[in-house]
């Protein structure tokens, strides 16, 4: 594993504001990691028959690079050829507690020799235990106590089609059969499944599955004014990402959030917060939404991606006034809430929810943003703006970064890109300040390669 040195290349000089307080602050860069030391052409043989195996036998759905990952360590992930790669993309905000955890393997071997599975006719331990401390956490991080109920499924994109469902239901039954229009927001993204993708108004994934369902609206993200006309007594549900995470790292305005909760409220509409990505702990608090005011809180919240670190799982939290609307039959699933899933979800939110785990979150955030900004004003012709909340930040470019991604592969850094030009850094959440650093050399070298080509 290669070690970032602690010689820097560079001394800057920032001044920001925070609320009406000036500060001025030096950032210090590390010396970019500027020569390939990960290069995608030299792998060993058994990667190229893994990948011929699964071009012949599978559907050709993704664009991936010629490594096979064999397995992985804390914030690392090791390929064929045993190189290590800083991961800072955690199978995209899902690996919170980092790679081969070992709470999370000992509660996958301790329950696995109990009970996996015995489906939705009978009850189980590990379910309920889990719905209480969803339920019961999520109370001591909020001064309202809206959350009430739970759903457990399977995954991001299960849950939000069950908020969909639950909300298109609730507006018949409070509304008349004219109450059925749902409102989503331009660069969201809310999984591929036909009603989640009615609602993720991206063309390139909706026109090839043309037409989906009908009475969608889809409004600009953070303008009030389109709210307040289309968002009306004909809505069942409003779904909204706090931070939008696919769509570019666009962190949603406080008046915005306030006055769509507060309209919501008036036309007796669902509020529903996709927190897939960016809840339990991302952001630095237990839910994103809690940087809002406290009045902001939802009728319906889905989650899914860190529930439990790689071990599928999803589930939709509730009000009691929605889940009394909903009856029995009225939704399923046949995996949801399986002793082994739950077991795991238990044991990583209650790590991932304790106050010392969110704080250390919320101080690798402001060092790593610190660097971020300072990369900006190393580059600013390449780098457009640093923006985000804990752990999942964009950076956005001026131009498509798309080739930063093999750049930064081949320095030993995994990375993701978004909408907008954008690359996320959504590395596990027990990433250190040392781990971080590491990240900076390797993204800054990566950075001045594009730098160099975007300028030939």
């Amino acid at each position: 594993m290669l070690s970032t040195p602690l010689l820097f290349k560079r001394a800057l000089s920032r001044s920001y504001q925070l609320g009406h307080v000036s500060i001025r602050s030096i950032a210090t860069l590390p010396r970019a990691i500027t020569e390939i030391t990960h290069p995608d052409n030299q792998v060993s043989q058994s990667t190229f028959d893994t990948i011929d195996r699964l071009k012949k036998y599978t559907v050709a759905l993704y664009n991936r690079p010629n490594i096979v990952f064999e397995y992985g360590k804390g914030c690392y992930l090791y390929d064929a050829n045993d190189r290590a790669y800083l991961d800072f993309t955690a199978g995209i905000a899902v690996n919170a507690l980092g790679h081969a955890d070992p709470q999370v393997a000992r509660d996958l071997y301790d329950q696995a020799q109990k009970l996996v599975h015995s489906s939705n006719l009978y009850h189980n331990t590990p379910a309920s235990l889990l719905a209480e401390k969803l339920v019961e956490t999520t109370h001591l991080y909020s001064k309202q106590e809206w959350a009430n109920k739970i759903f457990l499924c399977n995954s991001g994109t299960e849950a939000n089609e069950g908020a969909l469902k639950f909300a298109r239901k609730w507006g018949k039954m409070v509304g008349g059969e004219k109450k059925t229009k749902l409102v989503c927001f331009k660069n969201a993204f809310h999984g591929r499944s036909m009603g989640a993708l009615s609602v993720t108004p991206v063309k390139k994934y909706q026109d090839p599955c043309a037409p989906l369902i009908p009475d969608v609206s889809v409004l600009p993200f953070n303008n009030i004014y389109e709210i307040m006309h289309e968002v009306d007594e004909s809505t069942a549900g409003v779904i909204v990402e706090p931070i939008q995470g696919e769509g570019g790292v666009h962190v949603a305005d406080r008046d915005f959030i306030k006055a769509l909760r507060e309209r919501c409220t008036e036309t007796n509409s669902l509020l529903i917060f996709d927190e897939i990505q960016c809840g339990l702990g991302r952001s630095g608090k237990m839910w994103a939404h809690q940087y809002y005011d406290s009045s902001c809180t939802p009728d319906i919240l889905t989650m899914a991606k860190p529930l439990a670190n790689g071990v599928p799982i999803g589930a939709l939290m509730t009000t009691n006034k929605v889940a009394e609307a909903i009856k029995i039959g009225d939704h399923g699933t046949t995996f949801g809430g399986n002793p082994l899933s739950a077991t795991v979800a238990l044991g990583v939110v209650d790590r991932i929810t304790n106050p010392h785990f969110l704080k250390s979150v919320d101080e690798v955030s402001h060092a790593i943003k610190r660097d971020l900004k300072a990369l900006q004003d190393e580059y600013p012709e390449i780098i457009k703006q640093v923006r985000g909340e804990g752990l999942l930040l964009g950076v956005e470019f001026f131009k498509n970064p798309e080739p930063m991604i093999k750049y930064a592969r081949e320095r030993g850094l995994l990375l993701v890109t978004a909408g907008n030009n954008t690359i996320r850094i959504i590395p596990p959440l027990i990433l250190t300040k040392a781990e971080a650093r590491e990240g900076i050399a390797r993204f800054s070298g990566a950075i001045d390669k594009f730098a160099s080509s975007v300028r030939k």
